[in-house]
């Protein structure tokens, strides 16, 4: 047994069950707590899958306990691209963590790029309609819907306005006019993606009183709103992130050429512990292989951390590719 130890010492507890990362053990009647330690961020992100599809749950709960074993490891679900998304310090950590989970959950699995979480918005204001009319012989379908879509400041809370008058729409049907507005708003008219910072004005429609329901209007509202959306002069968004790297003085100019040919934008440089410290801005869709990139350019001696930023638009080159990939994958499901 160990009777005591003292700082820098290093102690091993057998059997603890109710202890987790950052806590602080003391004599019984102490209270002190330690500041907790903080990790590192994660820098290399892979989308991880099983191999077969009856391994959903084993890799989720085997990814999750290697988590816990190692607080720099991240398991996530990203809620937009549905993707399990693995993420560490490293290629080195993800592999490890890879044959960590064949050996104790016996779980083959896929690694693959990641998806970016792309948006879509509109620039400018567009009139959109539609008439959903539909008859079967018993009772038909019938709703129809004008609405303008234009550009939102995201700090507008307000993204629908209810300019009906004289009961065109009938009030009760206007909350299957913003569901089906919701619903279009999950898959934009360029190429699928989410679409935000827009407001939606209806302003015009038409009902027939026994043909009219809510699925007719929600219908309605949801291709008028792509017709609208189509005619504001849509846009691709992507995630950009903040990035500050730190490498030594003789690997500046390989670094920031790097950086640039990522379509990043060099934000400043200053010295930090003897370091070069550069801070750019790159998009998200091009940082995915940068760790591997870095040690490579800079022998291992390069680090770099990053994080979210904001939403800019995509470069019509480059914004054509992604519209184009995202039809032919939707083709092909």
């Amino acid at each position: 047994t160990v009777d005591s130890a003292g700082a820098g010492e290093i102690v091993a507890l057998a059997k603890l069950r109710h202890t987790g990362l950052n806590d602080t053990l003391t004599s019984p009647g102490v209270t002190r707590q330690l500041p907790p330690i903080s990790f590192p961020r994660p820098v290399t992100f892979y989308a991880v899958a099983p191999k077969s599809q009856g391994d959903e749950d084993k890799l989720s709960t085997g990814l999750q306990r290697l988590a816990e074993d190692d607080p720099t490891l991240k398991v996530e679900r990203n809620t937009e691209t549905k993707e399990l998304i693995l993420s560490g310090l490293g290629d080195v950590q993800i592999d490890v963590a890879i044959k960590r989970l064949k050996q104790r959950s016996n779980v083959d699995v896929v690694l693959n790029t990641p998806k970016v979480p792309y948006k879509e918005t509109v620039t400018t204001r567009g009139e959109g309609h539609y008439k959903h009319k539909k008859q079967t012989g018993g009772r038909g379908q019938y709703g129809e819907v004008y609405l303008r879509v234009e550009p939102r400041d995201p700090a507008d809370p307000e993204w629908f306005v209810d300019a009906i008058v004289g009961g065109v729409i009938p009030s009760g049907f206007m909350p299957a006019v913003q569901k089906g507005l919701l619903e279009a708003m999950q898959s934009g008219a360029l190429a699928g993606y989410p679409v935000i910072n827009v407001k939606v004005t209806v302003y015009d429609g038409s009902h027939h009183e026994v043909d009219s329901s809510e699925i007719s209007f929600k219908i309605a509202a949801a291709r008028a709103f792509k017709d609208g959306m189509l005619k504001a002069k849509p846009v691709l968004l992507e995630p950009i992130m903040k990035v500050k790297v730190l490498i030594p003085d003789q690997f500046m100019g390989e670094v920031t050429g790097d950086l640039n040919q990522r379509r990043g934008r060099i934000l400043g440089m200053s010295t930090e512990d003897g370091l070069q410290a550069i801070l750019a801005e790159v998009p998200q869709a091009e940082m995915f292989t940068y760790a591997s990139q870095l040690r490579s350019l800079t022998g291992g001696r390069g680090s770099f951390e990053m994080e979210f930023s904001r939403y800019e638009v995509v470069p019509s080159n480059i914004a054509q590719k992604i519209i184009a990939a995202a039809q032919k994958e939707r083709e092909g499901e």
